[in-house]
Parts: C-alpha cells; structure tokens; sequence
C-alpha cells in the first residue's frame, strides 16, 4: 500500500470535528426551512387562488339574486298595474276578459320567478323573463291610454246623463203621481166591479136523488149524499163581461174546508196567501144575474153541526151561508 492510499484510509475513519457537525447541520435546516417556505407559499397562492375563485362565485349568486329580486319586484308592479286597470274597467261597468288573462299569466310568472329563490336563476331565464316584461309594460301603457279615452268618453256621458236625468226625474215624478192615481182608480174600479152571490139556497141530495129543501136550511146528516148550493150573480155594470173563476170553500163545524184532490179541490191565493178551497166552477159573466150551482159529494159521511159556504171570485169573498146537519 503506497503512503497516499495510507493517508485516505485514515482520512476515512477520522472521525468528523465538531464545526463541521454544526455546519452540515446548518446547511440541513436551511434547505429543510426553504422546502417548507415553498411549500407554505404554494398552499398559500392555492388558497388565494380558490378564494378568489369562491368570491368570484359568490358575487356572480349575488348578482343573480339581485337581477331575482329586481325581477320579482317588476312582476309584482305589473300585477298591481293591471289589476288597477281592472278595477278601473269595473268601476266604469265594463270587463275586459283579455286583461283578466294577462293577470293570470303575470302571476304565473310571478310564481314562477319566486320559485327560481330554491333554484338556479339562468341567464336564459333572465332575458326571457325580462323580454316578457317589456311586453308586457307595452300592454299596461297602451291599456292606459285606453282607459284615459274611456274615462273622457264617460265625463262627457256623465254631463249629458246628468241633464237627462234631471228631465227624467221630472217626468218620473209625474208618471208616479199619474201610476198613483191609476192605481188608486183600478183599485176603486176592481171593488166596484166586485161581483156578488145573491140569493144563495143551500140543498142536500138523498141517496135516491132526490133533492131536500128547508127554509131554515137544517137537514138530517143520514139523508145526505151530495151538497147542492145555488146562488144568482148580482148585475154589476162595473164588472167586464169576462171569464171567471168562483171558489167554493164547505168548511165543517171543526172549522177546516172539506179538500179532496180527487173530487177536484186545490188551492187559491187570497189577500197573499194560500187557502184551499172544496170546488171550482168557470164561468163567463154576462151580467144577467145569471144562476150558478155547486154540487159536491163528500164521498164519506158528513159530519153532525153548523157548516159554512164561502165563495170567492176575483181574490174577493162574495158570498157566504151557513146550513146544519142534524
């Protein structure tokens, strides 16, 4: 081994001095600390970088609920809009069914738009939306100049209403006095022309057929099959030579008036109110006291005590009598 070879080997297993430990500790650390410089410095730009990514993001949310909000707020003011033009319409007397359906669709939109709050807001979305609310303002202005023309159009009728008015309630106050005193004459006119039951006669029919008189117009219940009452109808120049009707009413002494479907009883309207009436006959009065009978059969047995017959003619009562069964 040469003495250079010597000297290397002993070179190799010289342990290192202290200054040098210290100095390759040194040059360790300091790589150690600019690794983690860069390290820190690369996470650092990365969270700038997303910061300003989610900051770009949160003002494009920011813009495009704001352009939401404003959106809305537009809708709302159309939909008050035309529901003004409406109300408008409606105070002069007049619908508008294409307006109603511009406020339908306006609030369609509007639902529509709110509901936008819960998802994603497009730029689609937004000039579509916007584009409908230029028309639709179009619609409002040219629906106000119509209303404004409307309203003119009513101011001018509105004075010539107020002048007709004026003459027609002078010719209404005269018509009423003029209604007022026709209706007072007819009224005179219909009690004057009332007509009468005269002489009325009250007989029963047996059995047999055979028909039973009595001047005190008392007769025994077992003889009696049908009930026959005449009477004349009093002349009376007043009353027209016309069709009438003239209702028999036989009340039986517990007060109520015999009624039978079957044997052609119903009812009347008397003073306002419903009666029912026992039998009907329609006649023309002629004004020659003509004679008109009733005969009706009860179908069953009559009852005992004072009956009463009632006629009407012309919602008035024009005649009555009264007989016992004995």
């Amino acid at each position: 081994m040469s003495t250079l070879e010597k000297k290397d080997t002993q070179n190799e297993h010289q342990p290192m001095n202290p200054s040098e430990k210290r100095s390759n500790r040194k040059l360790l650390i300091s790589g150690l600390l600019v690794i983690l410089i860069s390290i820190n410095g690369i996470l650092l730009y990365m969270n700038y970088q997303k910061k300003e990514k989610n900051e770009e993001q949160a003002e494009v949310i920011r813009v495009k609920d704001k352009e939401l909000e404003n959106q809305i707020k537009v809708y709302e003011a159309l939909k008050a809009d035309f529901e003004r033009q409406s109300q408008e319409l409606q105070a002069m007397g007049l619908e508008n069914d294409s307006l109603e359906a511009q406020i339908a669709s306006i609030t369609s939109d509007l639902n529509e738009l709110r509901g936008f709050r819960k998802s994603s807001y497009s730029l689609a979305d937004q000039r579509r939306f916007r584009d409908r609310a230029q028309a639709f303002e179009q619609q409002l202005k040219q629906k106000d100049q119509e209303i404004a023309t409307l309203k003119q159009d009513n101011e001018v009728l509105f004075t010539e209403n107020t002048s007709l008015k004026t003459t027609q309630n002078r010719l209404s106050d005269s018509l009423t006095t003029m209604k007022s005193t026709n209706e007072n004459l007819a009224e005179k006119v219909k009690v004057a022309s009332r007509l009468e039951a005269q002489r009325m006669n009250v007989q029963v029919v047996n059995k047999r057929g055979k028909e039973l008189d009595d001047k005190n117009n008392e007769f025994k219940v077992k003889n009696v099959e049908k009930i026959r009452v005449a009477f004349n109808l009093g002349k009376n120049d007043v009353a027209p030579r016309e069709p009438k009707t003239i209702y028999m009413r036989l009340i039986e002494p517990d007060g109520a008036a015999l009624y039978n479907l079957s044997t052609g009883s119903g009812s009347f309207e008397i003073d306002g109110a419903d009666m029912y009436y026992t039998a009907k006959r329609d006649i023309v009065f002629d004004n020659t006291q003509q004679q008109v009978s009733f005969v009706y059969s009860k179908n069953a047995e009559y009852k005992k005590g004072q009956h009463t017959v009632e006629l009407y003619a012309d919602g008035f009562l024009i005649g009555t009598t009264n007989f016992v069964l004995k």
